[in-house]
């Protein structure tokens, strides 16, 4: 398959697991503030996993709610998006928001002079 249809799909999907995300009635996903970074379709359609991130400290939780609930997750995105066949899906948390922050702190507390504060000394 084209790299640019799998692009494409994969941000279809991205989009719709988003929507699907905001009519669940599970309240330990309604509950936390949940959202779909990213999604990751193989060549053969068969098999995609989605990338969230979790704002709290129930990631567990919300891990364990979104594999019980992959099966609405499957018949949803089925009815939404028109594919061959639809993906089994599998989540993965995604800590880049925490990698990124964490980064962000560092560089924070380095002592870096600019250019004109060097011409000072």
């Amino acid at each position: 398959m084209a790299k640019y249809r799998r692009n494409r799909i994969n941000d279809a999907v991205k989009e719709e697991m988003a929507q699907i995300l905001r009519d669940v009635k599970d309240p330990r996903i309604a509950g936390a503030l949940v959202s779909i970074t990213g999604a990751n379709v193989t060549g053969d359609l068969k098999f995609a996993k989605i990338y969230y991130s979790v704002l709290g400290d129930d990631k567990a939780e919300v891990g364990k709610a979104l594999k019980n609930a992959s099966g609405f997750f499957r018949s949803e995105l089925a009815r939404r998006i028109n594919l061959r066949i639809t993906p089994e899906l599998s989540f993965e948390y995604d800590s880049s928001a925490e990698y990124g922050a964490n980064i962000s702190s560092i560089l924070k507390t380095l002592d870096i002079k600019s250019d004109d504060e060097e011409e000072n000394d």
